[in-house]
């Protein structure tokens, strides 16, 4: 009986842990099957998420929707990982335009601007004016006194012989030159005025030492008072300033009726010399342009 009775304890103990293993082994696949349901409605929920634009610049998506199984797999689950961070666009360095140039004013530009007037030219003690030499526009104020005393006393030794010797031109300012000569230039051209008419600072009638008498006609040098002016100018101090085989050399053409006062024994010596005063003087007569 003892036997027959632990037999059958036995043979109950084991099918009570047959049923246990069994039960164990259910739970456990029923947890694994939660498991992985869950993750497959997680991984489907990742796939619908992709699809929604993430654009900061476009409008906010709709609200996804789920059901109460994704809930539960939500809760189930961990929180997937934030979308990347984007840098954001950075725009290119703006380069500022170079500021303009300040205006240079008027008033600062002109006094800037310089400039110089010539200054008389003495040679061997003699006042030069030709072409090459200038005098500056102030210079002069009239006949000189010395030269103005000596043309009066030759004109009254030309009239004991009988002639008329007088005056048509003498002293002009530098604006009076500059008028005469712009007048020739307008009339004849410019390379034509420069052989007869002097630029402004550059005429012996500015020194005041220099007279046109009687006629500005070469056919003077003809006439009674041409050849007496000719032959005794000297003697008052006087030279016929340019001759008619000098033209080369004075820059301008034959005037016999234009003397030029130098002193009488300056006067004397170039006459005998019979030069020019540019060649008596080794000095030139040409304008720079």
């Amino acid at each position: 009986m003892e036997k027959n009775a632990s037999a059958t304890y036995g043979r109950a103990l084991a099918s009570d842990r047959s049923l246990m293993f069994k039960g164990l082994l259910i739970n456990a696949a029923r947890r694994t099957f939660a498991l992985l349901s869950a993750a497959a409605l997680l991984c489907s929920v990742s796939a619908c998420a992709e699809v929604v634009p993430t654009d900061s610049c476009s409008h906010t998506p709709p609200p996804m929707q789920t059901d109460s199984k994704q809930e539960a797999a939500l809760e189930l689950m961990a929180v997937s990982e934030p979308p990347p961070e984007t840098e954001p666009e950075t725009e290119p360095p703006q380069t500022e335009p170079a500021p303009p140039p300040a205006p240079v004013q008027q008033e600062e530009y002109e006094n800037s601007v310089t400039y110089s007037e010539p200054e008389p030219t003495y040679i061997n003690g003699i006042l030069i004016v030709n072409k090459t030499y200038a005098l500056p526009s102030s210079y002069g104020g009239g006949a000189d006194p010395t030269a103005l005393a000596a043309v009066n006393e030759m004109i009254a030794a030309a009239a004991e012989e009988g002639l008329n010797l007088f005056i048509i031109s003498g002293y002009r300012s530098y604006d009076k030159q500059a008028n005469i000569y712009r007048n020739y230039v307008a009339r004849d051209g410019q390379a034509a005025a420069d052989r007869y008419s002097a630029r402004p600072g550059h005429s012996e009638h500015q020194t005041g030492l220099a007279f046109d008498m009687n006629s500005i006609e070469q056919s003077f040098a003809e006439t009674p008072e041409g050849i007496w002016l000719a032959e005794n100018c000297s003697r008052f101090g006087f030279i016929i300033r340019y001759t008619k085989e000098n033209e080369p050399i004075t820059g301008y053409m034959y005037e016999p009726w234009h003397v030029r006062y130098l002193g009488v024994d300056i006067a004397q010596q170039v006459e005998a010399s019979g030069l020019c005063l540019e060649a008596y003087l080794g000095i030139t007569s040409q304008y720079s342009e």
